[in-house]
Parts: structure tokens; C-alpha cells; sequence
């Protein structure tokens, strides 16, 4: 079985200070096989974290669309933010990526979506993603949850780690799989190990954002 933490983010979102090195580090530390870091609108980040180390990290990206929020694997190419679902959804097919959707309920967050959006999305997407550690109600996830199965929707979940020490708490438990064609035949047999991030947690990002635009 691998240990994949599929939601991460490094110094590259602006909200995150974690440098790649350290996200590297903390993965190792927590025995993890695999780590998708999705930064915020840009792959820079996962490509650096991925020359430390090639075997541990998969580049990603969280796209933002004019909808709401598209986690994306085994990226090849960086895809611009505000574009419309079905485009940025395009353009990632065309580098075979992995694609879920971010805290799809999560009404606390810019990112997440309407159902009727959603619903004009679910033919074309790998997964949607049903445990987000940093959603702050817990309804949020258990729709998401009720979703996936409504839909048959394959499940993917995720730390949303924004700093080194969030890094594992939410990790699904795979099969062996190489890309991302593998990946989508194993994943609806994952186990999913979950924790919750409390609010204070937040405070790591705020503080990320805050910081960085006083230094712009």
C-alpha cells in the first residue's frame, strides 16, 4: 500500500509559508510514499519540491476557475486561473492529469462551488474531494461525501496543508500505482485516514498572506 497526501501547498500560494524543502522534509519524517503539492494557481512550487525529490513528490496545481476550485495531479503544464471549468478541465485532459475538486461544499471559502455548477463538471472529472481537513464544519465534508456516492464519483482527501506540521493528517492508503493512469484505476479502492484541523490552524495562512503582501 502507498500513503498519499494529496493536498499541500508550499511558499508558492501566497497564503503558505512553507518552503518546499520543508514540506519535503516533513513528509519524509511522517513515512509518506507520495505527496501532491497543489499550490494556488502555480506549479513552481511542486517543481522545486519535486528536484529534492523525485520518487516522493507528484506536481499539482489548485486552479481556480470562475466556479470554484479544481485540484489537479500530475501536472506537466501550468493552467491560469479564471478560466471556465469545462476549459481549465481541457487543458488538463491534454497532459493526462489526475483531476478532483477541491472542498467542493465549503461555503466558507472562495473556492468552493454551487451544486448546479458542480453537476455540469461530474462527467469529466477523476474524483471530487470528500474530507478536507481544514473545512470548519463538519457538513461541509459529509455533503461532499453524499455526493460522491449520489454520483458514483470516486473519493480523494486531503491535509490542505499550509504549513510543514499539518503535512499526513488526512492521507489516502492505495495501491501501488505509477501516474495518473494507474492512479484512477486504484482509487476507488483507497482507504482514507482523516483528521481534523482545528481553526487555529487558519491562523498559519493568514499569517502567510498578511506577510507577504507587507513585503510586496
Amino acid at each position: 500500500m502507498l500513503t498519499l497526501e494529496f493536498h499541500c501547498h508550499t511558499h508558492a500560494s501566497k497564503d503558505s509559508l512553507t518552503r518546499p524543502v520543508d514540506l519535503v522534509k516533513s513528509a519524509r519524517r511522517r513515512g509518506l510514499d507520495r505527496l501532491v503539492i497543489t499550490d494556488h494557481n502555480t506549479i513552481a512550487g511542486a517543481l522545486e519540491a519535486q528536484t529534492l525529490d523525485p520518487q516522493l513528490v507528484i506536481v499539482g496545481e489548485e486552479v481556480m476557475t470562475t466556479k470554484g476550485e479544481i485540484l489537479a495531479a500530475y501536472m506537466t503544464e501550468e493552467i491560469p486561473p479564471f478560466l471556465s471549468p469545462q476549459e481549465t478541465i481541457r487543458r488538463l485532459k491534454e497532459q493526462g492529469a489526475f483531476i478532483s475538486v477541491s472542498h467542493p461544499f465549503d461555503e466558507m471559502r472562495a473556492g468552493g462551488w454551487q451544486e448546479s455548477d458542480l453537476l455540469e463538471i461530474v462527467p469529466f472529472v477523476d474524483a471530487i474531494e470528500v474530507y478536507n481537513s481544514r473545512c470548519m464544519l463538519p457538513r461541509f465534508n459529509r455533503k461532499a461525501r453524499e455526493f460522491a456516492l449520489k454520483h458514483n464519483l470516486a473519493g480523494t482527501v486531503g491535509s490542505d496543508a499550509h504549513a510543514a506540521f499539518e503535512v499526513g493528517r488526512s492521507v489516502l492508503l492505495l495501491d501501488q500505482f505509477t501516474g495518473p493512469d494507474e492512479m484512477r484505476a486504484v482509487i476507488r479502492q483507497a482507504r482514507f485516514q482523516v483528521k481534523w484541523s482545528p481553526w487555529w490552524f487558519h491562523l498559519t495562512s493568514r499569517y502567510a498572506s498578511i506577510n507577504k503582501r507587507l513585503k510586496s
